[in-house]
């Protein structure tokens, strides 16, 4: 994208210390106390990921920036108290007791995208469901959180578009465009990333909690704070830096002006990522950031067939119909072998045009199905062989 353009939303964040080196000094996250010591940092609520990583190079160890924030010279007053009572044996006791895991820098499970934040990676993670790991092909996808019922289509197709595709979709669980995402590859029987602003045990908004579990039993649920801290404004931007870490590519998805998906694309920019935007009407608000990405030099989509052709998944293999299928849908499914005409499909299941309409969207939505020109066919994805 265009460097004034990239300039002028970067002056929105926060200012940092770029003559600190990249990743962690050799060490420190090892030691005796060095797991101790980022339980109780992990759990401060006021001092921030790039001012701890500010402390790590001055300091070399988890254990000496602690010590240095109970001694009163870094963070805020409330930090110090805290960081003089906490025990970091029972913040890990509740992490366990929340299905969590506690991952350190010196853990394999410590994925290297979060070094790519070379100002401000996560010190620790608390990570719920599959190991991170086990999910490599990552697309972020992020938006307006008032988004049009459009906007909330248009994600939730390419969220069970990219899980159909075999890509992990990653998102911050927020409601809108974030929760239309995960929801779309849940649908598609695809795997998922929620990344919190706060505890796991402090979902937000509290009406996301069911939402987020079933992401975190079908991928995985991540956050760099402890049990019991709160989802506070400044804690989304933080966020919003590891959703767009975690991802080969961002997709915005609406966005009205001043939206936090800038953040996102800011750092996506920085990292290096590929930056796609969904266009709207010109006279909506919702739209304001994706054209103005677009106009800028980000790639335009109009959908997810778009967006898995930029992404390099041709069509090689055939999406698997899961065992799941209702019988209407396997009926239906197995009809697309021929024109994928609505009423040649109706008139070769014996369904009603309606039921087949009804049927052919809810398998687009499980990203099984494709539709273009009125015709609908089954989707592919691409081999591992022709993935960039």
């Amino acid at each position: 994208m265009p460097g004034d353009g990239r300039t002028a939303r970067r002056a929105a964040l926060p200012r940092r210390a770029l003559d600190v080196p990249p990743g962690f000094p050799e060490g420190y996250a090892e030691g005796g106390g060095a797991r101790e010591a980022l339980l109780v940092l992990s759990a401060l609520r006021g001092i921030k990921p790039y001012q701890l990583h500010e402390l790590a190079w001055a300091h070399g160890t988890a254990e000496a920036s602690l010590a240095t924030i109970r001694r009163g010279e870094a963070g805020s007053e409330a930090d110090h108290e805290w960081a003089r009572t906490l025990d970091a044996i029972e913040i890990e006791r509740r992490a366990a007791a929340l299905g969590t895991r506690f991952v350190t820098p010196a853990d394999d499970e410590y994925l290297p995208v979060f070094l790519d934040l070379l100002h401000d990676p996560p010190v620790a993670m608390y990570v719920a469901g599959s190991p991170l790991t086990q999910l490599p092909d990552r697309v972020s996808v992020v938006g307006a959180r008032n988004c049009s019922p459009t906007g909330n289509e248009v994600a939730m197709s390419i969220g069970a578009g990219l899980a159909g595709a075999g890509a992990c979709v990653v998102s911050g669980a927020a409601r809108g465009i974030d929760a239309a995402a995960h929801r779309g590859a849940l649908h598609a029987k695809g795997t998922s990333i929620a990344v919190l602003g706060s505890g796991h045990d402090q979902p937000y908004p509290r009406g996301s909690a069911d939402l987020v579990r079933r992401v975190g039993a079908a991928g995985a649920v991540i956050s760099e704070y402890a049990p019991g801290v709160l989802a506070e404004p400044f804690r989304f931007p933080a966020r919003n830096r590891l959703v767009a870490a975690l991802g080969k590519a961002l997709v915005v998805v609406e966005g009205a002006h001043g939206s936090g998906s800038t953040i996102s694309v800011d750092h996506a920019l920085d990292l290096g990522r590929d930056v796609f935007a969904v266009p709207g009407p010109v006279n909506s608000p919702l739209a304001e950031v994706p054209l103005a990405l677009i106009r800028d030099g980000a790639t335009m989509v109009r959908g997810v067939d778009d967006l898995l052709d930029d992404l390099g998944y041709s069509a090689a293999l055939q999406v698997e119909a899961p065992p799941t299928l209702e019988p209407d849908e396997r009926r239906v499914y197995d009809a697309l072998g021929g024109s994928g005409l609505v009423d040649a499909i109706a008139s070769e299941t014996g369904l009603t045009l309606s039921s087949v309409t009804t049927v052919l969207l809810s398998l687009e939505l499980k990203g099984l199905v494709r539709s273009e020109g009125g015709r609908y066919a089954r989707r592919v994805v691409a081999s591992e062989s022709s993935t960039r």
